[in-house]
């Protein structure tokens, strides 16, 4: 395998994999501190792109992440956020 195919074995990649299928909503949060949460609508080798609770597309280059935490039902079962709750791109 050359270093720029997408490796589909690899575990964080079947993690986003799992979280597109099942539409978990996740919690990013980038390099330069902001956290971005939605719902991740694709990926590819180099991003991820997340669409927020306006439909809106925001791609994310791999090398920006710091971390990615799905919150799922989790969040909304614990009584955390609304069930008809939006989620927006929040600066920090």
């Amino acid at each position: 395998m050359t270093a720029n195919q997408f490796d589909t074995s690899l575990p964080s990649t079947r993690q986003i994999q799992k979280c597109i299928k099942e539409k978990i909503t996740v919690e990013f949060r980038l390099m330069t501190g902001d956290t971005i949460i939605g719902r991740i609508f694709w990926q590819d080798q180099n991003c991820i792109c997340v669409l927020d609770s306006n439909n809106e597309q925001t791609t994310l280059w791999r090398q920006a992440i710091a971390y990615m935490k799905p919150l799922g039902d989790m969040v909304e079962e614990k009584g955390l956020v609304p069930q008809n709750a939006n989620f927006e791109v929040v600066p920090v």
